[in-house]
C-alpha cells in the first residue's frame, strides 16, 4: 500500500511539473514580470507557448514598453511573430520612432518584417536598379544603373507597394528623361540631371518607402538604335520592292505565255483559211505551192542562221 501511495505521489509530482512551468514562473518573477502560475497553466490549455509569451513579456518589461499578456496571446493565436513585434517596438523606442503595438502587430500580420522596417527607418537602405536601357532623340542607346536610397515609411507599410514598384518607377523616369534629351552627349555630360528630374516626379507615392536620393552609378553608350531602325526599314523596303518586281515578272511571263497561246491558235487556223480560199477561188494551186516554197525557204534560212550562230559561239 505504501508503494502505491508513493507511486501516486510521484505521478502527481511529474504531472504537476509538466503542466505547471515552475521554472518559467520563477524566471518571470525574478525579472519583474507579474504573472501568476494559474495564467501559465491556462496558456498550456489554450495551446499557447508559455515560454515565448513570458520571454516577450520580459524583454518588453526590461525595455520599459507596456504590453499585456492578452495582446501577446491574441497576436500569437493570429499567427504573428511576437518576438519580432517586441524587437521592433524596442528598436522604435530607442530610435524615437512612434510605433504602437497595434501598428507593429498589423504590419507583422500583413506579411512584412516589422523589425527590418524599423531598421530601414533608422538606417536608410540602398536599392540597386538593373541596367536600364533608354534611347535619346538622336537614336543612340544609353544604359544607366542607378542607386536608390530609401527609408521605410511606417505609416504606409500596410498596403504600400514594395521595392519592385520603386525600381519600376525609377526605370520609367530614367527612360522618360533620357528619351527627352536631344542627344546622348547631354546625358553623358550631366548624368545628375537624370536623378534630379526623376526625384521630382514623386515616385514614392503609394509605396512603403520614402525616396531620399537617386544617384546615377554608371552611364554607358549602347547601340545606335536609330541607324539600326533605318537599316531595318531599308531592308524591309528592299524586300517589298523585290516582291513587287517578282510579281511584275510573273505577270510578264503569264502575258508572254498567253500571247504564245494566241499565236499557236492563230497558226492552227491557217490551214482552215487556205482550204476556204481554195473553195472560194481566191487561192490557186500555183499560189499554194509558191507559199509552201516560201515557208521552206524561210525555215532553211533560219536553220542556216542558227548553225552560223552556233559556230560563232564555238
Amino acid at each position: 500500500m505504501e508503494f502505491v501511495i508513493i507511486g501516486l505521489v510521484l505521478v502527481l509530482v511529474v504531472v504537476f511539473f509538466t503542466m505547471v512551468p515552475v521554472g518559467l514562473w520563477i524566471t518571470a518573477r525574478f525579472s519583474g514580470v507579474n504573472i501568476s502560475m494559474a495564467a501559465l497553466v491556462a496558456m498550456r490549455f489554450r495551446r499557447l507557448s508559455p515560454s515565448k509569451i513570458v520571454n516577450a513579456m520580459i524583454k518588453s518589461y526590461q525595455a520599459g514598453i507596456p504590453i499585456t499578456t492578452n495582446d501577446l496571446e491574441s497576436h500569437y493565436l493570429a499567427g504573428g511573430n511576437i518576438n519580432q513585434v517586441v524587437d521592433a517596438l524596442i528598436a522604435a523606442e530607442r530610435a524615437n520612432i512612434e510605433l504602437s503595438f497595434e501598428q507593429a502587430a498589423a504590419i507583422d500580420l500583413a506579411g512584412r518584417n516589422v523589425f527590418e522596417a524599423v531598421q530601414v527607418s533608422v538606417t536608410p537602405k540602398v536599392i540597386n536598379t538593373p541596367v536600364i536601357a533608354a534611347v535619346a532623340k538622336n537614336g543612340i542607346e544609353v544604359k544607366v544603373i542607378a542607386k536608390v536610397t530609401v527609408r521605410a515609411n511606417i505609416e504606409r507599410l500596410v498596403g504600400g507597394a514594395g521595392e519592385e514598384t520603386i525600381i519600376a518607377r525609377v526605370g520609367e523616369g530614367i527612360v522618360t528623361t533620357v528619351g527627352s534629351s536631344d542627344s546622348h552627349a547631354q546625358v553623358l555630360e550631366n548624368p545628375d540631371n537624370i536623378s534630379q528630374t526623376v526625384l521630382m516626379k514623386g515616385l514614392d507615392s503609394g509605396t512603403a518607402f520614402e525616396i531620399l536620393s537617386i544617384d546615377i552609378a554608371d552611364v554607358d553608350v549602347g547601340r545606335n538604335v536609330g541607324a539600326q531602325l533605318q537599316r531595318d526599314q531599308a531592308e524591309a523596303d528592299k524586300n517589298i520592292a523585290q516582291a513587287k518586281a517578282e510579281e511584275r515578272r510573273a505577270q510578264a511571263i503569264a502575258l508572254e505565255q498567253e500571247n504564245k497561246a494566241k499565236v499557236v491558235e492563230a497558226e492552227s487556223r491557217i490551214p482552215i483559211a487556205i482550204a476556204k480560199a481554195f473553195e472560194e477561188g481566191n487561192l490557186g494551186v500555183m499560189d499554194y505551192y509558191n507559199l509552201k516554197n516560201i515557208n521552206a525557204d524561210t525555215k532553211m534560212r533560219e536553220a542556216i542562221s542558227a548553225d552560223d550562230g552556233a559556230e560563232f559561239d564555238v
